[in-house]
This record gives C-alpha cells, structure tokens and sequence, in this order.
C-alpha cells in the first residue's frame, strides 16, 4: 500500500485486525525485513509495517534524516490509519526511532519491542565514521557495503547455513537508494542519548539481542533491561544482529508471548 503524507509517499503493510503492532525496520534495509512477523501476528493483530523515509517505496529526502523526522513520519502515518494507541517494535536504527517516538509520544505507546539497538548518544569518533560511510555511499553505491555487511548484520557461520535469508537481506541492502541511507546515517551521528527517556518506560516492553550481534553486543541488551523497569530480556542464542529473520520461531515465540502479556494487562485495566 502507498499513501502520501506531510509531502512524501509511504509504502506500507497493513494486515490483519484487532490491536496495533507497528514494526520499524533497521538500515539499510526495507519492511520486508518483518514479513514472517506481518504473516505470523496479523493472525491476532493488526500488523503495520511501513518503509522509513529513504527506504523500499517511500520517497527518498537527500541531506540530513533526523529521527525525530521518522518518527514524525511515524506518527502522521498513524494518524492517517486512525491508529490511536499501539505497540510498537523496532530493530537497530528501528530500534532507536521507537525509543524517540517514546520520548515524543509516550501516551500512545502500549509497550515496547527493542531488538538489537543501543540507547546512547553517538561518540565523535561514531559520528565521523558515519558520515565517512555516508560519503561513500553517495559516491559508490550500495554494492560493496552490502556485500560487507552481510557477515556482520547475519551471524557469519548463518550466511552460508540460511541461504535464503542472506539473499534477502543482501538483496534490502543493494536496492536500498544510497541518498536514503546516506541521509539515515548522518541524522543518526546527531541522535540523542536514551538512558533516561528508557528509565522513564511506564509500559510493558521486550528487548531482544542476537548472541552474536557484533554491532549491537548482549552487554547492550543488558544495558537497556537494566534501564526500562520491569522488562523482559532475550538473548537469541545463534544470532547475529538480525535475530527475526536468523531465529524466526524463538523470536516469534517470545514476542507472542510478549504480545499476549501486553493485551491481557490491557483487558484487566479495562
């Protein structure tokens, strides 16, 4: 599906009915990247994943992507839906937009999913790195980048074990437009520390990190349950950063379980 919203087009998915879950995909990757969490929880669910500004068939905005923009992209993109209160997951870069969309929104936020991201600020020597990568991007492409990516977003031992999911992240990765993710990465380099909006969480929440995941470590995930009261913490053991699509039954299982927690509270306090 496609609709246009505050001057751009956004594709999306919107599948299923009954409460929202609204998935946030990583970079520099696409919604696809949920498409065994779409098909498994749009069974209870109304599951809506959409593509960030610069990515899968939402317009690209060459510059600067701040999160605060995909958020707010977020945030019309539900308003346009009529979706008042939901749950909302993300992974990575998905991941840090949830936690600004919390700190924007909180009141519509009914739990949290935080799979394999981080809460700080970024280091200067983080910041220079990303607008180097960026910089390159805009000059050679994605192809070189995925391809280097691959054993680093996958487990590497999994690249060569799950063939078909390595072929569709490099094939998110080749076909994501270089100015989107250039844009993603230098708005990234100038995001905001977390910690304390995750001490604030007042919702239920789940966060979720790959044993392998060499960008975003289990120390990490340890950080975050420390932080957020009251949360869940799973390791995906095998994982590299992309547990979903690595370990889709442990993760699908967790979440639904997660998921059913959240609803059963919601029914109480009604």
């Amino acid at each position: 599906m496609k609709t246009a919203l505050g001057g751009i087009t956004v594709g999306y998915d919107d599948h299923g009915a009954g409460e929202p879950l609204v998935l946030v995909h990583g970079h520099p990757f696409n919604r696809s990247m949920w498409r065994p969490q779409v098909e498994r929880f749009s069974k209870d669910w109304r599951v809506i994943a959409p593509d960030l500004r610069g990515y899968g068939e939402t317009t690209v905005v060459p510059g600067k992507t701040p999160l605060e923009t995909f958020a707010r992209d977020l945030e019309n993109l539900l308003d346009h839906l009529g979706v008042e209160k939901f749950v909302l997951g993300g992974l990575s870069m998905g991941g840090q937009i949830v936690m600004e969309c919390y700190r924007l929104f909180p009141e519509r936020i009914r739990g949290l999913i935080l799979a394999d991201t981080f809460p700080g600020a970024e280091t200067q020597a983080g910041k220079k790195h990303r607008n180097d990568v960026a910089d390159e991007l805009l000059r050679e492409g994605m192809e070189a980048y995925a391809v280097d990516m691959l054993p680093k977003m996958l487990s590497p031992r999994n690249v060569p074990a799950l063939p078909d999911v390595a072929a569709h992240v490099l094939g998110m990765m080749r076909t994501t437009p270089p100015e989107g993710a250039a844009a993603a990465l230098r708005g990234r380099a100038e995001r905001p520390d977390y910690v304390e909006t995750l001490k604030g969480v007042s919702v239920p929440a789940l966060v979720v990190v790959g044993s392998e995941d060499e960008f975003t470590p289990v120390s990490d995930g340890e950080l975050m349950h420390s932080l957020i009261p009251g949360s869940t913490l799973l390791v995906v053991d095998g994982a590299g950063h992309m547990p979903n699509l690595e370990r889709e039954t442990v993760f699908g299982d967790t979440v639904e379980r997660f998921l059913e927690s959240v609803a059963s509270t919601a029914r109480i306090e009604q």
